[in-house]
């Protein structure tokens, strides 16, 4: 059968048309910013983590008020007697002229806890004329706290020591020095025994300071 040319003419623009069908891409990949698509995160934007509930781990915790202690231990227990304290000494280090002693107060072994409080008594022993220390609620070398006279007690116990301090001035009012005492005599609080206690200080005057912790 003979084909006419308009008929071979559109025959070739038929399989034109479907070639180009075949061939034409897809449907295209929506632009971002369009509507359905998914927005990209910002290069370099921080992710923010969202809010801690309150009480949940990473909230800020509560302060919490300090209850101070209302009474010491030491108040509940009885004076320590005579017999019950072993005393040592150990002189300080001077200072522009001033001169101390550190006393140690401790428990006997066999003794059962009790409370330190108020001044020791305090004269000088060998080295010069004899000297009675003033009680005074702090000097030069230590003592109580500034604007604090009241002397608390201290707990004695296997565990626990308390101290006082002894002082002086290595020259009198006219720059002469002092005289080298080797000894002092000290008695502890509420106690009638004294312990002659071998430790250097030069001084014109005694003072002696409450027992500390």
């Amino acid at each position: 059968m003979r084909i006419g040319s308009h008929t071979r003419s559109a025959l070739a623009l038929c399989g034109l048309a479907v070639a180009l069908i075949g061939c034409s891409p897809g449907p295209a990949a929506p632009q971002a910013g369009s509507p359905g698509s998914v927005p990209a995160a910002t290069a370099g934007a921080p992710v923010s983590a969202p809010p801690a509930a309150p009480g949940s781990a990473g909230s800020a915790p509560s302060a919490a008020g300090s209850t101070p202690v209302a009474t010491s231990v030491a108040q509940s227990l009885g004076p320590c007697g005579t017999g019950a304290v072993i005393i040592g000494a150990e002189q300080m280090s001077p200072a522009t002229l001033h001169r101390g002693v550190r006393l140690t107060f401790s428990l006997v072994g066999a003794a059962a806890p009790c409370a330190l409080t108020g001044y020791p008594g305090v004269d000088s022993g060998a080295g010069g004329p004899l000297l009675h220390a003033t009680r005074t609620p702090r000097g030069f070398m230590g003592g109580l706290p500034a604007g604090d006279d009241t002397a608390p007690p201290v707990r004695l116990d296997s565990g626990h020591l308390a101290h006082a301090i002894v002082e002086g001035v290595a020259v009198d009012a006219a720059g002469n020095g002092c005289p080298q005492y080797t000894s002092l005599l000290v008695t502890p609080p509420d106690s009638t025994e004294t312990s002659t206690l071998t430790v250097p200080i030069d001084t014109c005057a005694l003072q002696v300071h409450p027992v500390t912790g």
